[in-house]
């Protein structure tokens, strides 16, 4: 019984006990304004965070809801998966992730994988930021075949203090930009 529950408090203390380059938390969730620029413009919301469950490891997560702007429609997209940071300076992490994708329109829905690796570090005391680059495909589906992509990914965080900032993401994928940019809670 003490076993179990010395193991169990060591369990629940590993968010807490995990560290990264100086200056960078894998924990934190943020909300804000995304929006799509390319072969059909949308905007909408956007919620996404991580937890560092390892020194090494973290799991994060994402949903956006954006709204067509040239047609009456919306679509969903979230991802789920994990990452792995290992501290190549002592101000910059080497990150690579790996996540499970989907995408769900008003009349279609797709499943699909993302892969991404890169560097992020904290430029200064209170600006962060990070350059990835990435590939996702989805599974046909409906007969419509979607082509595996490689993507661009480059981020960046003004830190006010300790726990807040405001954070902003832009993805370059192929035809399409997807920015993020909102407020971002980290512990």
């Amino acid at each position: 019984m003490k076993k179990s529950l010395l193991a169990l408090t060591l369990l629940a203390a590993l968010p807490f006990a995990a560290s990264a380059a100086e200056g960078i938390s894998y924990n934190y969730v943020q909300g804000g304004y995304v929006a799509t620029n390319g072969d059909g413009d949308a905007d909408g919301w956007g919620l996404d965070g991580s937890v560092a469950v390892h020194p090494n490891f973290h799991l994060f997560g994402g949903y956006a809801k954006q709204e067509l702007k040239d047609i009456n429609g919306d679509f969903d997209q979230w991802r789920v998966g994990v990452g792995y940071n290992h501290e190549i300076a002592p101000k910059a992490d080497l990150v690579t992730r790996i996540a499970y994708e989907k995408f769900d329109a008003d009349l279609v829905d797709f499943n699909g994988w993302s892969a991404e690796v890169g560097v992020r570090g904290s430029l200064l005391p209170n600006l962060e930021g990070y350059a990835m680059a990435g590939y996702e495909d989805y599974q046909k589906k409906y007969g419509i075949d979607i082509d595996g992509d490689f993507y661009g990914r480059l981020g960046a965080q003004v830190k006010f203090n300790q726990n807040w900032g405001i954070s902003t993401d832009v993805k370059f994928a192929d035809g399409d930009t997807q920015w993020f940019v909102g407020p971002r809670l980290t512990w």
